[in-house]
Protein backbone atom coordinates (compact mmCIF):
# COMPACT_ATOMS: atom_id res chain seq x y z
CA UNK A 1 0.00 0.00 0.00
CA UNK A 2 1.45 3.42 -1.08
CA UNK A 3 1.97 6.68 1.20
CA UNK A 4 0.40 10.43 0.37
CA UNK A 5 3.09 12.85 -0.10
CA UNK A 6 1.39 14.21 3.52
CA UNK A 7 1.78 10.49 5.25
CA UNK A 8 5.74 11.05 3.74
CA UNK A 9 6.75 14.27 5.23
CA UNK A 10 4.63 13.54 8.47
CA UNK A 11 6.54 10.06 9.16
CA UNK A 12 9.93 11.88 8.14
CA UNK A 13 9.35 14.43 10.67
CA UNK A 14 7.71 13.19 13.76
CA UNK A 15 10.60 12.34 16.60
CA UNK A 16 8.04 10.89 18.81
CA UNK A 17 4.89 10.75 21.08
CA UNK A 18 3.99 12.95 23.57
CA UNK A 19 2.65 12.01 27.06
CA UNK A 20 -1.26 13.29 25.92
CA UNK A 21 -0.54 11.03 22.57
CA UNK A 22 0.07 13.83 20.08
CA UNK A 23 2.89 13.45 17.67
CA UNK A 24 5.86 15.77 18.34
CA UNK A 25 6.52 17.11 14.63
CA UNK A 26 10.33 18.55 13.88
CA UNK A 27 9.90 22.21 12.09
CA UNK A 28 12.21 22.51 9.18
CA UNK A 29 11.76 25.88 8.29
CA UNK A 30 10.04 28.72 10.64
CA UNK A 31 8.88 32.25 8.69
CA UNK A 32 8.19 34.91 11.07
CA UNK A 33 7.28 38.20 10.70
CA UNK A 34 6.37 41.51 12.66
CA UNK A 35 2.71 40.60 14.09
CA UNK A 36 2.74 37.18 16.20
CA UNK A 37 6.50 37.44 17.05
CA UNK A 38 6.83 40.45 19.86
CA UNK A 39 4.89 38.15 22.24
CA UNK A 40 6.95 35.22 21.06
CA UNK A 41 10.09 36.22 21.91
CA UNK A 42 9.14 37.81 24.40
CA UNK A 43 8.09 34.83 26.31
CA UNK A 44 11.07 33.25 25.24
CA UNK A 45 13.08 35.52 27.30
CA UNK A 46 10.77 35.73 30.22
CA UNK A 47 11.45 31.67 29.94
CA UNK A 48 15.13 32.38 29.61
CA UNK A 49 15.49 30.44 26.68
CA UNK A 50 17.06 31.21 22.77
CA UNK A 51 16.45 30.45 19.17
CA UNK A 52 17.12 26.66 19.17
CA UNK A 53 17.93 26.90 15.16
CA UNK A 54 18.26 30.10 14.17
CA UNK A 55 19.62 29.19 10.86
CA UNK A 56 16.17 27.43 10.58
CA UNK A 57 14.22 30.74 10.80
CA UNK A 58 13.30 33.54 8.20
CA UNK A 59 11.81 36.91 8.80
CA UNK A 60 10.32 39.54 7.08
CA UNK A 61 7.91 42.82 7.49
CA UNK A 62 4.84 42.58 5.44
CA UNK A 63 1.31 42.94 7.75
CA UNK A 64 2.09 46.93 9.04
CA UNK A 65 4.05 47.71 5.85
CA UNK A 66 2.48 51.22 4.40
CA UNK A 67 2.97 51.06 0.12
CA UNK A 68 3.21 54.24 -0.57
CA UNK A 69 6.12 55.17 1.66
CA UNK A 70 8.49 52.46 3.20
CA UNK A 71 10.10 54.40 5.12
CA UNK A 72 8.65 54.82 8.07
CA UNK A 73 5.08 53.49 9.29
CA UNK A 74 3.11 56.43 10.39
CA UNK A 75 1.21 54.41 13.26
CA UNK A 76 3.21 54.20 16.36
CA UNK A 77 2.23 50.69 17.40
CA UNK A 78 3.37 49.44 13.91
CA UNK A 79 6.54 51.14 14.00
CA UNK A 80 7.15 49.24 17.77
CA UNK A 81 6.49 46.36 16.00
CA UNK A 82 8.60 46.75 13.36
CA UNK A 83 11.43 47.85 15.71
CA UNK A 84 10.82 44.81 17.89
CA UNK A 85 11.22 42.56 15.06
CA UNK A 86 14.37 44.03 13.98
CA UNK A 87 15.78 43.91 17.49
CA UNK A 88 14.51 40.21 17.90
CA UNK A 89 16.48 39.45 15.13
CA UNK A 90 19.69 40.45 16.02
CA UNK A 91 19.81 39.57 19.32
CA UNK A 92 18.22 35.86 18.20
CA UNK A 93 20.63 35.87 15.26
CA UNK A 94 17.64 35.29 12.52
CA UNK A 95 17.98 36.16 8.88
CA UNK A 96 15.65 39.15 8.49
CA UNK A 97 14.58 40.35 4.70
CA UNK A 98 13.72 44.06 5.80
CA UNK A 99 12.87 47.12 4.03
CA UNK A 100 16.38 47.69 2.61
CA UNK A 101 17.59 44.49 1.68
CA UNK A 102 15.97 44.65 -1.66
CA UNK A 103 14.13 41.09 -0.44
CA UNK A 104 11.50 42.49 1.83
CA UNK A 105 7.92 41.09 1.04
CA UNK A 106 4.53 39.15 1.98
CA UNK A 107 5.93 36.25 4.17
CA UNK A 108 4.57 33.74 1.58
CA UNK A 109 6.43 35.06 -1.32
CA UNK A 110 9.52 35.92 0.15
CA UNK A 111 9.86 32.32 1.05
CA UNK A 112 9.32 30.77 -2.56
CA UNK A 113 11.17 33.55 -4.21
CA UNK A 114 14.34 32.69 -2.04
CA UNK A 115 14.50 29.04 -2.15
CA UNK A 116 13.69 28.80 1.23
CA UNK A 117 10.46 26.68 0.65
CA UNK A 118 11.04 23.18 -0.50
CA UNK A 119 9.69 19.97 -1.21
CA UNK A 120 9.57 17.30 1.32
CA UNK A 121 9.56 19.48 4.37
CA UNK A 122 7.32 21.05 7.39
CA UNK A 123 6.75 24.75 7.56
CA UNK A 124 5.37 26.78 10.34
CA UNK A 125 4.85 30.02 10.46
CA UNK A 126 2.19 32.65 12.39
CA UNK A 127 -0.38 33.30 10.19
CA UNK A 128 -3.05 31.38 8.62
CA UNK A 129 -2.12 31.30 4.62
CA UNK A 130 1.10 29.52 5.10
CA UNK A 131 -0.44 26.81 2.96
CA UNK A 132 0.78 29.12 0.06
CA UNK A 133 4.19 26.40 0.53
CA UNK A 134 2.29 23.48 -0.34
CA UNK A 135 2.70 24.43 -3.64
CA UNK A 136 6.29 22.83 -3.71
CA UNK A 137 5.32 19.68 -1.72
CA UNK A 138 5.73 20.84 1.13
CA UNK A 139 3.44 20.40 4.29
CA UNK A 140 2.93 24.08 5.64
CA UNK A 141 0.27 25.68 8.38
CA UNK A 142 -0.45 28.51 10.21
CA UNK A 143 -0.10 28.74 14.32
CA UNK A 144 -0.69 30.60 16.94
CA UNK A 145 1.57 32.63 19.08
CA UNK A 146 2.40 30.04 21.80
CA UNK A 147 3.19 27.84 18.96
CA UNK A 148 5.59 30.85 17.35
CA UNK A 149 7.41 30.32 20.70
CA UNK A 150 7.97 26.78 20.89
CA UNK A 151 8.89 26.41 17.56
CA UNK A 152 11.45 29.06 18.53
CA UNK A 153 12.89 27.32 21.49
CA UNK A 154 12.35 23.64 20.47
CA UNK A 155 12.10 23.70 16.69
CA UNK A 156 9.05 21.22 17.15
CA UNK A 157 5.20 21.35 17.53
CA UNK A 158 2.52 19.07 18.93
CA UNK A 159 0.25 18.32 16.49
CA UNK A 160 -2.37 15.39 15.51
CA UNK A 161 -2.25 13.72 12.26
CA UNK A 162 -5.24 15.25 9.68
CA UNK A 163 -7.03 13.00 7.20
CA UNK A 164 -6.09 13.69 3.43
CA UNK A 165 -8.02 14.56 0.88
CA UNK A 166 -7.21 14.12 -2.79
CA UNK A 167 -8.94 16.85 -4.79
CA UNK A 168 -8.94 15.87 -8.47
CA UNK A 169 -9.64 18.85 -11.17
CA UNK A 170 -9.52 17.36 -14.62
CA UNK A 171 -10.09 18.00 -18.37
CA UNK A 172 -9.52 21.85 -19.76
CA UNK A 173 -9.93 25.12 -17.91
CA UNK A 174 -11.70 27.56 -20.21
CA UNK A 175 -10.53 30.48 -21.95
CA UNK A 176 -10.51 33.78 -19.02
CA UNK A 177 -11.04 30.85 -15.94
CA UNK A 178 -8.29 31.38 -13.63
CA UNK A 179 -6.32 29.63 -10.46
CA UNK A 180 -8.36 31.61 -8.35
CA UNK A 181 -11.28 30.90 -9.63
CA UNK A 182 -10.80 26.69 -9.19
CA UNK A 183 -9.89 27.80 -5.61
CA UNK A 184 -12.94 30.03 -5.28
CA UNK A 185 -14.86 27.06 -6.71
CA UNK A 186 -13.40 24.38 -4.66
CA UNK A 187 -14.40 26.60 -1.17
CA UNK A 188 -17.92 27.00 -2.78
CA UNK A 189 -18.46 23.16 -3.62
CA UNK A 190 -16.84 21.79 -0.22
CA UNK A 191 -17.47 24.40 2.08
CA UNK A 192 -15.77 26.94 4.55
CA UNK A 193 -16.06 24.15 7.12
CA UNK A 194 -15.68 20.88 4.67
CA UNK A 195 -11.84 20.52 5.28
CA UNK A 196 -11.68 20.90 9.39
CA UNK A 197 -9.12 17.82 9.87
CA UNK A 198 -8.07 17.08 6.25
CA UNK A 199 -4.97 17.71 4.70
CA UNK A 200 -6.09 18.75 0.97
CA UNK A 201 -3.87 16.58 -2.03
CA UNK A 202 -4.67 19.28 -5.22
CA UNK A 203 -4.24 16.71 -7.91
CA UNK A 204 -5.14 15.81 -11.77
CA UNK A 205 -3.81 17.68 -15.27
CA UNK A 206 -5.55 20.93 -14.15
CA UNK A 207 -2.81 21.45 -11.17
CA UNK A 208 -0.09 19.74 -13.49
CA UNK A 209 -0.80 21.86 -15.82
CA UNK A 210 -0.52 24.89 -13.96
CA UNK A 211 2.89 26.99 -12.77
CA UNK A 212 4.19 27.48 -9.41
CA UNK A 213 2.88 30.47 -9.20
CA UNK A 214 -0.40 29.18 -9.94
CA UNK A 215 -0.14 26.61 -7.47
CA UNK A 216 0.91 29.04 -4.58
CA UNK A 217 -2.65 30.66 -5.68
CA UNK A 218 -4.55 27.05 -4.88
CA UNK A 219 -2.74 26.45 -1.83
CA UNK A 220 -2.66 29.75 -0.16
CA UNK A 221 -6.35 29.28 0.15
CA UNK A 222 -6.60 26.01 2.02
CA UNK A 223 -7.53 27.28 5.21
CA UNK A 224 -10.51 29.21 3.58
CA UNK A 225 -11.90 25.35 2.64
CA UNK A 226 -11.28 24.81 6.72
CA UNK A 227 -8.16 22.51 5.85
CA UNK A 228 -4.90 22.44 7.85
CA UNK A 229 -2.91 22.67 4.80
CA UNK A 230 -3.24 21.58 1.17
CA UNK A 231 0.19 20.53 -1.07
CA UNK A 232 0.65 20.24 -4.75
CA UNK A 233 3.23 16.88 -5.22
CA UNK A 234 6.53 17.93 -6.30
CA UNK A 235 6.98 17.60 -9.95
CA UNK A 236 10.09 19.11 -12.69
CA UNK A 237 8.40 22.01 -12.59
CA UNK A 238 8.60 22.77 -8.98
CA UNK A 239 12.82 21.33 -9.77
CA UNK A 240 13.00 23.96 -12.39
CA UNK A 241 11.46 26.77 -9.94
CA UNK A 242 13.84 26.35 -7.25
CA UNK A 243 16.90 25.86 -9.19
CA UNK A 244 19.69 28.07 -8.50
CA UNK A 245 17.36 29.73 -5.72
CA UNK A 246 19.66 31.95 -3.17
CA UNK A 247 18.90 29.43 -0.18
CA UNK A 248 19.31 25.98 -2.44
CA UNK A 249 22.22 23.49 -2.09
CA UNK A 250 23.46 23.68 -5.92
CA UNK A 251 26.21 21.69 -5.12
CA UNK A 252 24.43 18.16 -6.29
CA UNK A 253 21.32 19.79 -7.14
CA UNK A 254 20.87 16.18 -8.82
CA UNK A 255 20.72 14.29 -5.72
CA UNK A 256 18.43 17.22 -3.91
CA UNK A 257 16.27 16.93 -6.57
CA UNK A 258 15.64 13.26 -6.50
CA UNK A 259 14.99 13.61 -3.17
CA UNK A 260 12.16 16.04 -3.28
CA UNK A 261 10.51 13.89 -5.89
CA UNK A 262 10.43 10.86 -3.53
CA UNK A 263 8.31 12.56 -1.54
CA UNK A 264 5.52 12.57 -3.89
CA UNK A 265 2.33 10.28 -3.72
CA UNK A 266 2.85 6.90 -4.36
CA UNK A 267 0.63 6.09 -7.64
CA UNK A 268 -1.15 3.42 -4.87
CA UNK A 269 -1.63 5.81 -1.69
CA UNK A 270 -4.48 5.62 -0.29
CA UNK A 271 -6.72 8.38 0.61
CA UNK A 272 -9.37 9.36 3.59
CA UNK A 273 -11.96 11.18 0.74
CA UNK A 274 -11.61 11.79 -2.90
CA UNK A 275 -13.64 14.71 -4.95
CA UNK A 276 -13.62 14.59 -8.77
CA UNK A 277 -14.25 17.93 -10.15
CA UNK A 278 -14.89 18.27 -14.53
CA UNK A 279 -12.68 22.06 -14.95
CA UNK A 280 -15.08 22.93 -17.90
CA UNK A 281 -17.69 23.10 -15.21
CA UNK A 282 -15.56 25.51 -13.66
CA UNK A 283 -16.22 30.12 -14.65
CA UNK A 284 -14.87 32.83 -13.67
CA UNK A 285 -15.73 32.99 -9.99
CA UNK A 286 -16.68 35.89 -7.34
CA UNK A 287 -17.96 35.95 -4.16
CA UNK A 288 -21.14 37.81 -3.02
CA UNK A 289 -21.39 37.15 1.35
CA UNK A 290 -18.60 37.54 3.91
CA UNK A 291 -17.36 34.13 3.42
CA UNK A 292 -15.11 32.69 0.84
CA UNK A 293 -17.36 30.13 0.40
CA UNK A 294 -20.76 32.34 -0.47
CA UNK A 295 -19.34 32.51 -4.03
CA UNK A 296 -20.85 32.12 -7.39
CA UNK A 297 -20.27 31.91 -11.24
CA UNK A 298 -19.98 35.75 -12.58
CA UNK A 299 -22.94 33.75 -14.95
CA UNK A 300 -24.84 33.78 -11.68
CA UNK A 301 -27.46 35.79 -9.78
CA UNK A 302 -27.04 36.81 -6.36
CA UNK A 303 -28.14 33.80 -4.12
CA UNK A 304 -32.28 34.33 -2.77
CA UNK A 305 -32.82 33.61 0.76
CA UNK A 306 -36.65 32.09 -0.06
CA UNK A 307 -34.82 29.85 -2.08
CA UNK A 308 -32.77 28.29 0.38
CA UNK A 309 -33.24 24.50 1.38
CA UNK A 310 -32.73 24.84 5.19
CA UNK A 311 -33.53 27.65 7.61
CA UNK A 312 -29.73 27.73 8.90
CA UNK A 313 -28.83 28.51 5.24
CA UNK A 314 -31.72 31.38 5.06
CA UNK A 315 -30.46 32.68 7.92
CA UNK A 316 -26.89 32.62 6.78
CA UNK A 317 -28.07 34.45 3.53
CA UNK A 318 -29.86 36.73 4.99
CA UNK A 319 -27.03 37.67 7.21
CA UNK A 320 -24.68 38.53 4.33
CA UNK A 321 -26.75 40.20 1.87
CA UNK A 322 -27.89 42.32 4.59
CA UNK A 323 -24.40 43.10 5.34
CA UNK A 324 -23.47 43.18 1.70
CA UNK A 325 -26.28 45.86 0.94
CA UNK A 326 -26.67 43.19 -2.18
CA UNK A 327 -30.15 42.75 -3.66
CA UNK A 328 -31.61 39.08 -3.25
CA UNK A 329 -31.90 37.10 -6.65
CA UNK A 330 -30.51 39.56 -9.18
CA UNK A 331 -26.68 39.11 -11.21
CA UNK A 332 -23.89 39.62 -9.30
CA UNK A 333 -22.74 41.43 -12.59
CA UNK A 334 -23.30 45.33 -12.63
CA UNK A 335 -22.78 45.73 -9.13
CA UNK A 336 -21.37 48.88 -8.61
CA UNK A 337 -17.34 49.06 -7.07
CA UNK A 338 -15.35 51.85 -5.58
CA UNK A 339 -11.82 50.15 -4.68
CA UNK A 340 -10.31 47.72 -6.74
CA UNK A 341 -7.14 46.07 -5.33
CA UNK A 342 -4.80 43.66 -6.98
CA UNK A 343 -2.19 41.99 -4.46
CA UNK A 344 -1.82 39.85 -1.69
CA UNK A 345 -0.06 36.48 -0.76
CA UNK A 346 -2.51 34.86 -3.01
CA UNK A 347 -2.42 37.02 -6.65
CA UNK A 348 0.29 39.65 -5.67
CA UNK A 349 3.53 37.49 -7.94
CA UNK A 350 4.91 38.20 -11.19
CA UNK A 351 2.45 36.21 -13.17
CA UNK A 352 -0.21 37.71 -11.76
CA UNK A 353 0.89 41.03 -13.08
CA UNK A 354 1.96 40.07 -16.40
CA UNK A 355 -1.51 38.74 -16.87
CA UNK A 356 -2.80 41.42 -15.94
CA UNK A 357 -0.79 43.93 -18.00
CA UNK A 358 -1.51 42.03 -21.20
CA UNK A 359 -5.14 42.79 -21.31
CA UNK A 360 -5.69 46.98 -19.80
CA UNK A 361 -3.40 48.49 -22.46
CA UNK A 362 -5.77 51.27 -23.93
CA UNK A 363 -7.93 50.88 -21.09
CA UNK A 364 -9.03 53.28 -18.34
CA UNK A 365 -9.99 53.21 -14.61
CA UNK A 366 -13.74 53.96 -14.42
CA UNK A 367 -14.28 57.51 -12.72
CA UNK A 368 -14.59 57.46 -9.53
CA UNK A 369 -12.67 53.90 -8.76
CA UNK A 370 -9.50 54.07 -6.78
CA UNK A 371 -7.77 50.87 -8.14
CA UNK A 372 -4.09 49.77 -6.48
CA UNK A 373 -1.85 47.47 -7.37
CA UNK A 374 0.48 46.17 -4.60
CA UNK A 375 3.88 43.46 -5.56
CA UNK A 376 3.96 40.71 -2.91
CA UNK A 377 7.78 41.49 -2.86
CA UNK A 378 10.36 43.97 -3.12
CA UNK A 379 11.85 41.35 -6.11
CA UNK A 380 8.57 41.20 -8.00
CA UNK A 381 8.07 44.88 -7.88
CA UNK A 382 11.69 45.43 -9.30
CA UNK A 383 11.07 42.29 -11.91
CA UNK A 384 7.46 44.09 -13.09
CA UNK A 385 9.75 47.27 -13.52
CA UNK A 386 12.42 46.50 -15.39
CA UNK A 387 9.14 44.82 -17.34
CA UNK A 388 7.41 48.18 -17.71
CA UNK A 389 4.56 46.77 -16.28
CA UNK A 390 4.28 49.24 -13.79
CA UNK A 391 3.87 51.80 -16.65
CA UNK A 392 1.09 49.88 -18.24
CA UNK A 393 -0.92 49.83 -14.92
CA UNK A 394 -0.09 53.58 -13.81
CA UNK A 395 -0.92 54.33 -17.64
CA UNK A 396 -4.50 52.72 -16.86
CA UNK A 397 -5.40 54.47 -14.18
CA UNK A 398 -4.24 52.47 -11.33
CA UNK A 399 -1.64 53.14 -8.38
CA UNK A 400 1.36 51.25 -8.60
CA UNK A 401 2.63 50.52 -4.70
CA UNK A 402 5.30 49.03 -3.04
CA UNK A 403 5.51 45.71 -1.72
CA UNK A 404 3.04 45.05 1.58
CA UNK A 405 0.09 42.98 2.33
CA UNK A 406 -1.96 46.08 1.74
CA UNK A 407 -5.26 46.32 1.62
CA UNK A 408 -5.64 42.47 2.39
CA UNK A 409 -6.42 42.91 6.01
CA UNK A 410 -5.50 46.70 6.38
CA UNK A 411 -3.46 46.62 9.35
CA UNK A 412 -1.45 49.27 7.79
CA UNK A 413 -2.70 52.75 5.75
CA UNK A 414 -4.22 50.85 2.97
CA UNK A 415 -8.17 50.56 4.02
CA UNK A 416 -11.62 50.99 2.84
CA UNK A 417 -13.80 53.47 4.13
CA UNK A 418 -17.47 53.44 4.88
CA UNK A 419 -19.13 50.96 3.21
CA UNK A 420 -17.17 51.12 -0.03
CA UNK A 421 -16.70 48.10 -2.01
CA UNK A 422 -13.63 46.37 -2.86
CA UNK A 423 -12.85 44.22 -5.92
CA UNK A 424 -10.41 42.09 -4.81
CA UNK A 425 -7.93 39.57 -5.36
CA UNK A 426 -6.83 38.98 -1.56
CA UNK A 427 -8.20 35.99 -0.27
CA UNK A 428 -11.07 36.53 3.44
CA UNK A 429 -14.35 38.90 2.73
CA UNK A 430 -14.73 38.96 6.07
CA UNK A 431 -16.78 41.78 7.89
CA UNK A 432 -14.39 44.38 8.23
CA UNK A 433 -11.63 42.22 6.88
CA UNK A 434 -10.29 45.06 4.14
CA UNK A 435 -10.27 47.72 7.24
CA UNK A 436 -13.69 49.73 7.34
CA UNK A 437 -16.47 47.96 10.02
CA UNK A 438 -18.94 48.64 6.86
CA UNK A 439 -16.39 47.62 4.54
CA UNK A 440 -17.59 45.00 1.82
CA UNK A 441 -15.17 42.74 -0.11
CA UNK A 442 -15.72 40.89 -3.10
CA UNK A 443 -12.94 38.00 -3.72
CA UNK A 444 -12.09 37.45 -7.54
CA UNK A 445 -8.96 36.93 -9.96
CA UNK A 446 -6.80 39.69 -10.72
CA UNK A 447 -7.78 39.67 -14.32
CA UNK A 448 -11.44 40.22 -13.02
CA UNK A 449 -10.69 43.00 -10.72
CA UNK A 450 -8.96 45.00 -14.00
CA UNK A 451 -11.89 44.41 -15.49
CA UNK A 452 -13.79 45.80 -12.58
CA UNK A 453 -11.60 48.55 -12.21
CA UNK A 454 -12.29 49.46 -15.99
CA UNK A 455 -16.30 49.22 -16.34
CA UNK A 456 -16.64 50.79 -12.54
CA UNK A 457 -18.35 47.36 -11.73
CA UNK A 458 -18.09 43.70 -11.11
CA UNK A 459 -17.65 42.35 -14.91
CA UNK A 460 -17.27 39.37 -17.05
CA UNK A 461 -13.39 39.79 -18.22
CA UNK A 462 -14.22 37.08 -21.33
CA UNK A 463 -16.24 39.98 -22.56
CA UNK A 464 -14.63 43.25 -22.03
CA UNK A 465 -11.13 41.39 -23.10
CA UNK A 466 -12.21 39.02 -25.42
CA UNK A 467 -11.06 36.34 -23.87
CA UNK A 468 -13.48 33.31 -25.02
CA UNK A 469 -12.13 32.19 -28.83
CA UNK A 470 -14.47 33.31 -31.41
CA UNK A 471 -17.01 31.68 -32.73
CA UNK A 472 -16.04 29.24 -35.72
CA UNK A 473 -17.16 30.47 -39.30
CA UNK A 474 -19.55 27.96 -40.92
Amino acid sequence: MGKSLYQKVWESHSIGTLADGRTQLFIGTHLIHEVTSPQAFGMLRDLGLTVKYPQRTFATVDHIVPTENQDQPVDPLAAEMMAALRSNCDDFGVTYFDLKSGKQGIVHVVGPEQGITQPGTTIACGDSHTATHGAFGAIAFGIGTTQVRDVLATQTLAMEPLKVRRIEVTGKLRPGVYAKDVTLHIIRLLGAKGGIGYAYEYAGNVFDDMSMEERMTVCNMAIEGGARCGYVNPDAKTVAYLSDRPYVDMADFDATAARWLSFASDADAVYDDIVKIDAASIEPTVTWGISPDQGIAISENIPDPAKAATPQEKASIDEALAYMKLPAGTPIKGVKIDVAFIGSCTNGRLSDFREVAKYISGHQVAPGVTAIVVPGSQIVAHLCEQEGIDKVFTAAGFEWRKAGCSMCLAMNPDKLVGDQLCASSSNRNFKGRQGSPTGRTVLMSPVMVAAAAITGSIADARELFSLEPAAAVA
